[in-house]
């Protein structure tokens, strides 16, 4: 099957009535609130997600059962990245993180009981949710298999003692999916379960909201305590043992998704340092004259454009159900770089006035660098890609070529 690289007209026509409703609505609530929402403004929540609803933008990620848009990944990648123009738009659509993940992870995995719990309120945008994994060293970080939170089999359900930090978005979420040790020792590859805990589970509390370099994720950072957290068995999302195998189930199109949403960041950045070019004269002329803002310029347009291509294929090969874990890996550690070298050239180019607060770019600078840690460090990422890389050389049998014009390899680390 061909990749096609036209827009569906019915994905256009969404794009386009996101890239208005982001400029009439969302860049302004973002100026006024400078993209800082650690400390989740609820008022600002409701109200973007009702006018992104009245727009026909509302949900563009979930599937149209449960009140959503229901594009697959090639019309969020289109989306998605009009969305990010702006720091909020994300969050206006329903479609941040972490709530973006998880939403496909309860569609793909919960039971019908669970969705109607769990999924529908959330994709209609009345709760928020958040994803634990992450733990204090020597717990699971970039490597999941460290994982030391250990539930144990009580009397009708479970009982989950651990720690966890860096949960995004679960200040003020009204449940967690937390991953939890249910067979094996830290450093095993399997043995890991998923449970859903309600917000109200007295054995679970939010000890801290971190204090981090970025400030736009709703809810920031947080740890949480577990202990002695009770839970019944209809807790257990999927099934028990299989917590990692589900994991790649919502971090694959994750990865994806957050290089949809900065992409969109990466374009306004590039469209400030534009618009500085062309209208900031000096040295007998236009910066846009100077060649090595032209070269500073050009470069970003190459990143951009790059970043777009090699996502778009991962998401392509994901849409036909092929394995994507060697190209989401590679599109999550390019377009994770880009962007940054993006931002930093805008601020380049734009002097003085790119880390001044009367332009947005500091604040877009401060929020893209996380990008190169989270959902796997690069160096983690490189590490898988060369290793898969290495499995399919030793594979391949004498003569043949290293790597087919349309690749479909692509299994997990």
């Amino acid at each position: 099957m061909a990749i096609e690289f036209d827009i569906d007209p019915h994905v256009a026509d969404i794009a386009r009535r996101t890239t208005a409703f982001v400029r009439e609505h969302v860049l302004p609530a973002e100026e006024e609130c400078r993209g800082d929402v650690h400390a989740g403004p609820e008022p600002l929540r409701r109200g973007l997600q009702e006018a992104a609803r009245a727009a026909g933008v509302f949900a563009p990620h979930v599937p149209v059962r449960w009140g959503g848009l229901g594009l697959d990944l090639r019309g969020q990648a289109v989306v998605f990245e009009a969305a990010g123009y702006s720091l909020l738009g994300p969050l206006a659509l329903n479609c941040a993180a972490p709530d973006e993940g998880n939403t496909h992870l309860l569609d793909a995995v919960a039971t019908e009981e669970q969705r109607a719990r769990f999924l529908a309120p959330l994709a209609a945008g009345e709760t928020r949710s958040c994803f634990a994994m992450t733990e204090p060293s020597p717990g699971a970080g970039s490597d999941p298999r460290a994982l030391a939170t250990r539930a144990e089999r009580i009397p009708g359900g479970w009982r989950i003692d651990g720690r966890k930090w860096f949960i995004s978005g679960a200040d003020g979420a009204a449940f967690t999916i937390c991953m939890a040790r249910t067979g094996g020792e830290p450093g095993d590859p399997g043995g890991a379960t998923m449970f859903l805990i309600d917000a109200g589970n007295p054995g679970m509390k939010v000890v801290r909201n971190i204090g981090t370099l970025d400030r736009a994720l709703f809810g920031g950072h947080s740890e949480l305590a577990l202990d002695a957290c009770e839970v019944a068995d209809d807790a257990v999302l999927g099934e028990v043992h299989r917590g990692f195998e589900y994991a790649q189930v919502r971090l694959g199109p994750a990865r994806l998704t957050h290089c949809m949403r900065w992409l969109g960041v990466a374009r306004r950045a590039q469209d400030i340092a534009l618009d500085r070019a062309a209208g900031r004269r000096a040295f007998g002329g236009r910066l846009a004259e100077l060649g090595m803002v032209q070269q500073q310029l050009a470069d970003s347009e190459i990143d951009i454009e790059t970043s777009r291509a090699v996502l778009w294929r991962a998401c392509w090969e994901l849409d036909q159900g092929r394995p994507g874990a060697q190209l989401t890996s590679i599109a999550k550690t390019f377009v994770s770089e880009a962007v940054g070298r993006v931002v930093d050239r805008a601020v380049q180019v734009c002097g003085a006035l790119g880390i001044s607060e009367d332009i947005p770019l500091a604040s877009l600078y401060r929020e893209v660098r996380p990008f190169r840690i989270y959902d796997g460090p690069s160096e983690t990422h490189r590490w898988a890609i060369a290793k898969r890389a290495v499995r399919a050389a030793r594979e391949r049998g004498p003569g043949e070529p290293a790597r087919e014009a349309a690749p479909t390899r692509g299994g997990g680390a």
